[in-house]
């Protein structure tokens, strides 16, 4: 019996260009040049190299991305990841040594439509930015 929640793997010998679409659990370790729409989880290997918009229920990054993030849960940047885009997500995480180039939203209750990647009808989110001294050489270090 195959089970329900399957984990998708792209490995680092992969390069493509053009959207992608899944369903459950995506495993990205190439390189791709295009957008990635879920309402899965995607993980973002230390080997990646993603330009192009990601729009997931949640995403953990270990590698490059280079384009906005919406997400509909959990955001986390680990330790060597590198961001350079907007990051709009319900909760994020950024461990001492991320790169983080952009502008970020956190959403306070309201849930961010991850398949339409806009927050929900009926207003704005009420979250503010975290300021950022200079937004073009910005890397953000948070811990507590």
């Amino acid at each position: 019996m195959a089970d329900s929640l399957t984990k998708n793997i792209l490995s680092k010998d992969v390069e493509i260009k053009g959207s992608i679409k899944f369903t459950n659990e995506l495993v990205i370790d190439g390189k791709i040049e295009g957008e990635i729409i879920s309402d899965g989880n995607l993980t973002v290997g230390e080997n990646a190299d993603i330009r192009g918009e990601i729009k997931t229920k949640s995403v953990t990054v270990f590698g490059k991305i280079h384009g906005n993030i919406t997400v509909a849960e959990r955001c986390e940047l680990k330790a060597r990841a590198q961001l350079v885009g907007d990051l709009k997500a319900a909760r994020v995480i950024i461990e001492e040594g991320a790169t983080f180039v952009g502008k970020s939203e956190v959403s306070s209750g309201g849930k961010i439509a991850a398949s339409a990647g806009v927050t929900p009808a009926g207003g704005s989110s009420k979250s503010e930015p975290v300021p950022v001294a200079d937004p073009a050489k910005a890397t953000a270090t948070f811990g507590r």
